[in-house]
């Protein structure tokens, strides 16, 4: 009797064991939200290309399917560093193709960065950035009237103006197109451009932050009924930041923090079809190393203010990997499509299908847990 009670205490103990060893296993998961990914997929293989380092994707949709682009080269800096372009045909992506640079003349290149698409229907806008640095880049723009089978000559926009910075325009009821943009010559300020006629004229406003004690640039423009506007915006203040419109843009609200970290990295948003927000960006503790993106989330919002978790795009334990600068669409066919780097080696392109997101709830903006 004694050795019987004895196994069955033991197997008592075993089984509260593993009990308590599973609870907290999976308190410790996160949510991942896998069942609104419909693919996933590298735009290209990284030993078929002829730049071993790549970041800062953009997306559009075409009428023959989605494009993307990016600025590739030997490392971000090097006057090498071209921008290239790829389409998407029966599924597959086209071998990339450079179509932009910055040659001056025989004995002087600039890098070129951050490009950004726009589809006006008949005509697909490349804007992106060309110079030495940030703080001393201009604006540039190619057209293509065949969806990017070929490329128009570039023209330098006007001085002062860059044209979206990072993130995609928009077009407003009155015809004007908003980028939304941002500069970094004098601290970190975001303000926004405008053209009516296809980039033949420009608009800019004052920026709307000091660049210092409120330090933001690369906004996205989420857009609310009634014709209000919204932006998000990457900053050094430890948290996503959030401004507001009622004028399509000529005017706008404090930038305020909303609850959702930002360890000085790049984000993008979409408003959905069926009127809610989507974000994508790197769900990690500001307080940690600077430039830590070893984590990619997409959250999504009815008002743009609450923010619940909807899929973990990305959960690297090794904090040396980095998956950032993230593009977000939805085409007509209601999918959301996300392009992003890939420990700078490669793009990657994700397709969700908003239908299937579950929201969860976030604590304190804590990414939460199954």
């Amino acid at each position: 009797m004694e050795y019987s009670n004895c196994l069955n205490v033991m197997k008592t103990i075993i089984v509260l064991t593993l009990f308590f060893t599973a609870t907290v296993t999976s308190a410790n998961v996160p949510f991942e939200g896998k069942q609104a990914v419909v693919t996933a997929e590298f735009i290209y293989l990284q030993d078929e290309v002829a730049f071993p380092s790549c970041h800062a994707s953009t997306i559009a949709e075409t009428s023959e399917g989605v494009v993307a682009a990016w600025f590739g080269g030997t490392h971000e800096k090097h006057p090498d560093v071209g921008i290239w372009f790829s389409r998407q045909e029966n599924g597959t992506w086209t071998d990339p193709v450079e179509v932009a640079d910055g040659v001056q003349h025989t004995g002087l290149r600039y890098p070129t960065w951050n490009p950004v698409l726009f589809n006006y229907g008949d005509e697909l806008y490349l804007f992106y950035k060309e110079g030495p640095t940030p703080q001393d880049w201009w604006g540039q723009l190619i057209i293509s009237a065949d969806n990017g089978r070929t490329w128009s000559r570039r023209t330098r926009l006007p001085n002062e103006i860059l044209g979206p910075i990072k993130n995609k325009p928009e077009l407003l009821p009155n015809g004007e197109l908003i980028c939304p943009t941002s500069s970094e010559h004098d601290g970190w300020q975001v303000y926004m451009e405008f053209t009516a006629d296809r980039g033949k004229t420009w608009e800019r406003i004052a920026p709307i932050n000091d660049g210092y004690k409120i330090a933001a640039i690369q906004p996205s423009i989420l857009k609310h009924p009634d014709g209000k506007l919204q932006i998000l915006c990457r900053s050094k203040n430890k948290q996503i930041l959030s401004a507001w419109s009622d004028d399509n843009g000529r005017s706008w609200s404090n930038l305020e923090p909303i609850d959702l970290p930002n360890p000085n990295s790049g984000t993008d948003a979409v408003t959905l079809k069926d009127g809610r927000h989507a974000l994508v960006y790197n769900h990690i503790d500001p307080n940690s190393e600077w430039g830590d993106r070893n984590v990619l989330n997409v959250a999504i919002s009815d008002n743009g203010l609450d923010w619940q978790a909807a899929v973990l795009l990305e959960n690297d334990p090794d904090p040396d990997g980095e998956y950032s600068y993230p593009a977000m669409i939805q085409t007509d066919d209601g999918m959301v499509h996300v392009t992003y780097t890939w420990n700078r080696k490669q793009i990657k392109h994700v397709v969700l299908d908003p239908s299937k997101f579950k929201a969860v709830p976030m604590n304190k903006g804590k990414w939460p847990t199954r």
